[in-house]
C-alpha cells in the first residue's frame, strides 16, 4: 500500500504537510542561547558564509536546534551556488532517490517537491534531476523553512578574536557597497567546491590574453563560441559539460584534450557509499583516511555516461586521449596554438576543465587565517608511494570541522572558524558538500555547535535553572493526612 498520490496535489498541500510535520516534531526549538554582546554590539550564535546547498542545510539544522544562524552570500537571491550560474550539466549526477538536504523530513525531499507538482508517473519516468529544477527546489527549500539568508553580502575578512567571538567584515553590495562588521561566536565557511581556493589552471594559461580562455567554473555563455574552434582541456564531467555547451551553441569544432590514454570507467566512490562511511569516516585512523582519499584521487571519477554521449553525438566533437596540454601561444594570424603530447593543435579559444585547488592567495578574505591553519603536511607523513600534494595541503580539521592552530597560541579563536566545504574531505569525509551525505554532515556540525555553546554558557544556564521558579504544584492538589498511631499485631 502506498500513500503517494498518482496525481499532483500542489505545493500548497505539501507545505501544509511540512508545517504539520514540524509542529508534531516541535521544530524549530525555541531559542535557548543567552543573548550576548561585545561593546554594545550583538553577537550571533553562528554565522554561515555561503548560501548554497551546504549552507542552507546547515542553516536549517541550526534553526531546528533553536540557534540563531544567518547566512551571508554574495550572489543575488536565488542564484546561490553553481546550479544556475556556472554549472552546465543537463542533470545532476546523483541518483534521483537521494534525499539530499531534507534533514530526515519526507516532505522536505526533492521527490516530495516534484511529485506534488507533477505527480507519481512523472517521477517514475524521470531519469535524473534536471539541474535548473534542482535550483528551483533549493529556492523553495529556503523559502518554506524561512531561512535567514542575506544576499549580496561579500565577506572582506574573517578575524578570530581572543574574547570568544569572530569578527566578520562585510560589504553590502545591495546598499551602496556599505562596509560593516558583525560578530559571531562561531563562523562556518560553507564555501562549496571552491573551498579555500578556486579554479586551477596551469601557469602558462596566464600568458594567453584573458579573452581567449575560460575555466569551466567561470561564468561564460556558449553563444560567445559560435563559429569558433574550441579546445577543452580535461576529461572529467565538467569537460564534457563545457564541450557540450560549446557544441550546442554552434562552435565550429571542439577538440577535447585528455591527458590519460584511457578515460576512467568506474566511479570508485560509489563503491564506498554507506551510512558507515557517512557517520564513521571522521573516526578512522589518519592512515585509512589518507589511503582512501589518495586512492580516489588516483582513480579519478569518470564523466557520466549521459554527459559523454551529449558530446559524442556531435560530428564536430573530437576526443584526443593521451594528448595532455603542455602550453599555448598566440600565432601571427590571431589563432591559438596549443602544444600537446601528440603535437600542436590550432584553435581559437581554450576552456580549462582542470578542477579546483586549495590556494589561499585566491581568497584574501581568509588572509588572517592562512598563516595559522595547521595542514595535514604539518603533522602527517604520507606512506611510501602515496604522496599527494592535494591531500598534503588540506587543512587538518577537528571533529567539528574546526581549524586547528599550527602553533598553539598563535591565533586565539581560530577554532571558532569551521571549514564546512570541500577542503574538509580528508579530515571529515564528504559530509560538507556531496548530496548523499549533506544531511548527516549538517546535522553533525549543528549538534556539535549546540553542544559547544551549551558548555561555554553552563554557568549562566545553571544560574537560570536555580532562578527558575514556575510552580508545578499550587498546594491545593492534596490534603495532608493524620499520621496513624502505631498498633502492633496483624491488621484486622
Amino acid at each position: 500500500m502506498t500513500t503517494t498520490s498518482p496525481t499532483p496535489t500542489g505545493l500548497a498541500a505539501l507545505e501544509q504537510r511540512l508545517r504539520q510535520d514540524l509542529e508534531w516534531l516541535a521544530l524549530p526549538a525555541k531559542r535557548w542561547v543567552p543573548p550576548s554582546e561585545r561593546d554594545g554590539v550583538p553577537v550571533l550564535d553562528v554565522a554561515v558564509i555561503g548560501g548554497g546547498m551546504a549552507g542552507l542545510a546547515l542553516a536549517a539544522a541550526l534553526k531546528h536546534l533553536g540557534l540563531q544562524a544567518p547566512v551571508f552570500d554574495q550572489a543575488p537571491a536565488g542564484f546561490e551556488g553553481p546550479w544556475a550560474t556556472t554549472a552546465r550539466m543537463e542533470t545532476l549526477r546523483s541518483p534521483k532517490e537521494l534525499t539530499g538536504p531534507a534533514l530526515g523530513l519526507p516532505a522536505l525531499t526533492f521527490r516530495a517537491w516534484f511529485e506534488s507538482q507533477f505527480g507519481l508517473p512523472a517521477w517514475q519516468a524521470l531519469d535524473k534531476i534536471p539541474r535548473l529544477q534542482w535550483m528551483d527546489y533549493l529556492r523553495w527549500y529556503r523559502g518554506v523553512l524561512g531561512l535567514d539568508l542575506r544576499n549580496r553580502q561579500r565577506v572582506h575578512a574573517v578575524r578570530p578574536r581572543a574574547d570568544g567571538v569572530v569578527a566578520l567584515d562585510l560589504v553590502d553590495a545591495g546598499d551602496g557597497h556599505r562596509a560593516y562588521t558583525v560578530l559571531a561566536r562561531h563562523v562556518v565557511l560553507a564555501t562549496g567546491r571552491d573551498g579555500l581556493g578556486g579554479p586551477w589552471v596551469p601557469a602558462w594559461a596566464h600568458q594567453l590574453p584573458s579573452d581567449r580562455w575560460d575555466h569551466s567554473a567561470h561564468a561564460w555563455e556558449g553563444a560567445t563560441l559560435r563559429g569558433r574552434r574550441v579546445a577543452v582541456i580535461g576529461g572529467g564531467a565538467s569537460a564534457m559539460d563545457a564541450a557540450a555547451t560549446a557544441l550546442e551553441a554552434g562552435a565550429a569544432r571542439v577538440d577535447i584534450l585528455i591527458r590519460r590514454s584511457e578515460l576512467p570507467r568506474i566511479n570508485k566512490g560509489k563503491g564506498a557509499g554507506s551510512p558507515g562511511m557517512s557517520h564513521g569516516f571522521g573516526l578512522l585512523s589518519d592512515e585509512w583516511k589518507w589511503r582512501l582519499r589518495h586512492y580516489l584521487n588516483q582513480q579519478q571519477v569518470p564523466p557520466p555516461q549521459g554527459s559523454t554521449l551529449r558530446v559524442s553525438r556531435h560530428a564536430n566533437a573530437f576526443f584526443h586521449l593521451g594528448a595532455g596540454a603542455l602550453g599555448a601561444s598566440v600565432r601571427a594570424d590571431g589563432s591559438l596554438r596549443v602544444d600537446t603530447a601528440k603535437g600542436p593543435l590550432a584553435t581559437d579559444h581554450v576552456v580549462f576543465c582542470t578542477g579546483f585547488r586549495t590556494d589561499w592567495a585566491l581568497r584574501p578574505e581568509f588572509a588572517a587565517l592562512q598563516p595559522h591553519v595547521r595542514l595535514w603536511q604539518d603533522r602527517f607523513t604520507a606512506p611510501a608511494g602515496q604522496d599527494d600534494a592535494e591531500l598534503a595541503e588540506s587543512p587538518d580539521l577537528g571533529p567539528l570541522f574546526e581549524f586547528q592552530q599550527k602553533q598553539p597560541g598563535s591565533c586565539p579563536g581560530l577554532e571558532r572558524v569551521h571549514c564546512y566545504n570541500y577542503a574538509a574531505a580528508l579530515s571529515q569525509g564528504a559530509g560538507a558538500g556531496d548530496i548523499p551525505q549533506i544531511t548527516d554532515g549538517a546535522q553533525r556540525l549543528a549538534r556539535g555547535l549546540a553542544a559547544q555553546l551549551l558548555a561555554e554558557d553552563m554557568p549562566m544556564h545553571f544560574a537560570n535553572m536555580q532562578r527558575y521558579a514556575e510552580p508545578e504544584l499550587q498546594g491545593h492538589e492534596w490534603t495532608e493526612a493524620q499520621f496513624p498511631a502505631y498498633v502492633e499485631g496483624p491488621s484486622p
